[in-house]
């Protein structure tokens, strides 16, 4: 419990820190680009035409999702879960390599290593935003208007957030140590691109066929997450319905951060002779 109290205390002090950093990556990853940072709107914006194009428009033929709101086009039900998966995607490997990448630039600063994989977090935190600014610019074209449900979209932000560093924390300890976990990971975080609900209402799908697969894809928090963005946007359920999934969720959550407090003070003064 100490290690992780140490970790969360270092995050609040180098928060402001942490932001000036990611805001110098961000603008470093692409200062030799003719467009620059606008490539972190271009790139995904993209993808989530070539997305709707191949399942909205090949595969559903076009036709609308039904929702808690009424039946609603496929591309604004694509984005609710889509778009935190543009987040959470490159997330988990940036934040998996943050310490192993920036551990010789930081060695002589006086900046916790913990914090390194909040520098990535922050930094695709930049194109997240913009991107939701998009999605809620769809939501109200398409006559989905600010409702009561919207306001559960910062409690799932939070759990986005705790989990992501738990997990960012976690990762970035195990890829010092052993480094073929960070292809281990690549190959996982492409898995789990379809084993989420973001192109495929997985609930009524694999519910009506398949049942006793959908408590084993529930176990992972990341499923937690993407159906509560959906809920929150296209008025489904309240996360304190399913109370049993939410105290699920903070649990899994909560031990990992703690499981990767743990490694990461074990090791740290060390992570200088992995690499």
């Amino acid at each position: 419990m100490n290690d992780l109290l140490r970790i969360l205390r270092e995050q609040i002090t180098s928060f402001p820190l942490i932001l000036r950093l990611a805001a110098y990556e961000t603008k470093s990853k692409y200062q030799m680009n003719y467009l620059g940072v606008l490539w972190q709107f271009l790139n995904p914006l993209i993808q989530m035409l070539a997305y709707w194009f191949v399942f909205g428009m090949g595969i559903r033929k076009g036709g609308p999702v039904a929702t808690a709101a009424g039946e609603v086009p496929f591309i604004v039900w694509m984005l609710a879960g889509l778009i935190p998966w543009f987040f959470i995607s490159p997330t988990i490997l940036d934040g998996s390599n943050s310490v192993f990448k920036r551990i010789k630039m930081v060695a002589k600063m006086n900046f916790p290593i913990s914090s390194l994989p909040s520098v990535a977090i922050a930094s695709n935190l930049f194109s997240y935003f913009i991107m939701m600014v998009v999605f809620i610019i769809v939501l109200l074209v398409n006559g989905i208007y600010p409702s009561l449900h919207w306001l559960q979209y910062i409690y799932y932000f939070i759990c986005l957030i705790a989990f992501m560093f738990s997990f960012s924390l976690f990762n970035s300890t195990i890829s010092v140590l052993v480094r073929d976990y960070q292809f281990l990971l690549q190959a996982v975080t492409r898995l789990l691109f379809f084993l989420l609900p973001i192109f495929w209402d997985i609930n009524s799908k694999l519910g009506q066929n398949h049942p006793e697969l959908l408590p084993v894809l529930k176990l992972n928090p990341l499923f937690y997450i993407i159906e509560g963005f959906r809920n929150s946007f296209l008025d489904g359920q309240w996360f304190f319905q399913d109370i049993k999934y939410t105290l699920y969720f903070w649990l899994f959550t909560f031990l990992l951060l703690t499981v990767g407090s743990i490694l990461h003070m074990k090791f740290r003064d060390k992570f200088v002779d992995f690499l």
